[in-house]
């Protein structure tokens, strides 16, 4: 790998990960290399203005465009550096600096030593696990009565992206609103949901919302779509897993109050208004994730983040040999 121009963000208003960003940046600089860098948070985007201001990456990297980007802080940093980079084919090296539970991030110790991982990256000494994404458009159905102004589509007609999850729900500022929406799996319909709404996830998202809505594990190794209702209710509602060409379709059937979201890794997206639907599906780019990490393993990371394999009550495994025997 080529380290010519890097994107490093961090995680808005978290002083340690800003700390970290500028320390990489003056040591990057060092080594004649251009970096772009700004806060990655609620109220702050810097990929559109990093992405228009090396118009040539996706036609021209790396001899032209840009090779990596460093996201210093949490799993929210890195989702939102996946859903703007994805597309553009850069790859992610995501530092736990400042977050929570940190399922796609490196630890910290893994990233400090940054003359060992100049010399990682610049040797191509590091794995890159690739993860499915879904994307998402608003189709139209045949309306009864006019409706308000939809709100535009991303910009350039591009799909909403989402490494985690696409949920339909409503929001209200004073009130807990129940949804009524109906699924159509390859224009078929399957059932109607009564209840908080919908999360439509990859297997990197199953270990994320969807996993405490009741949902099941996927590994990130597979391709498939989880649908989980939120809180419904009916018994009989279930999640259902689904192969990797289905289109997930969902419309929103009872709305007076038009307060029906569409919301793609926890970010709000646009309003869903009756008469619409939601068209999910496997996106056509995947996230990149740089794995410097030599003993990496998802089963040791699902242990550790979710307190796996005796985290209140011990056994001796006597099965497996000591360390040294």
């Amino acid at each position: 790998m080529q380290l010519k121009q890097v994107i490093i963000a961090h995680k808005a208003g978290e002083p340690s990960s800003q700390q970290l960003a500028e320390h990489y940046a003056r040591l990057l600089e060092s080594r004649d290399c251009h970096v772009l860098m700004g806060p990655s948070g609620p109220n702050d985007n810097p990929y559109p203005v990093f992405l228009a201001s090396v118009p040539q990456a996706i036609a021209q990297r790396p001899q032209g465009g840009i090779d990596l980007a460093l996201v210093f802080g949490g799993d929210g940093t890195a989702l939102a550096a996946a859903r703007h980079l994805a597309p553009a084919g850069i790859p992610i090296l995501a530092a736990n600096a400042g977050g929570h539970l940190g399922f796609l991030t490196e630890p910290l110790d893994q990233v400090q030593d940054l003359e060992l991982v100049f010399d990682r990256l610049t040797n191509d000494r590091f794995a890159v696990q690739r993860r499915m994404m879904l994307q998402a458009v608003l189709g139209e159905g045949n309306l009864p009565h006019p409706r308000p102004h939809t709100p535009a589509q991303p910009t350039s007609g591009a799909p909403f992206l989402a490494l985690n999850e696409m949920c339909v729900k409503p929001a209200s500022a004073d009130r807990m609103l129940t949804s009524v929406l109906e699924m159509e799996i390859d224009r078929e319909v399957v059932d109607q949901y009564q209840g908080d709404g919908l999360i439509v996830a990859t297997p990197t998202g199953s270990t994320c919302y969807t996993v405490a809505a009741g949902g099941p594990i996927l590994h990130p190794g597979m391709t498939a779509i989880v649908v989980t209702p939120l809180c419904p209710l009916s018994l009989s509602s279930r999640p259902i897993v689904l192969p990797p060409g289905s289109t997930v379709s969902i419309w929103p059937l009872h709305d007076h109050d038009l307060s029906t979201k569409l919301w793609t890794d926890g970010v709000l997206a646009t309003s869903i208004w009756p008469g619409q639907r939601v068209d999910i599906q496997v996106a056509d780019c995947q996230a990149q994730f740089i794995i410097l990490r030599e003993n990496y393993s998802y089963y040791q990371t699902l242990r550790e983040k979710l307190q796996w394999a005796g985290a209140r009550i011990r056994y001796n495994n006597l099965h497996r040999p000591e360390k040294g025997s």
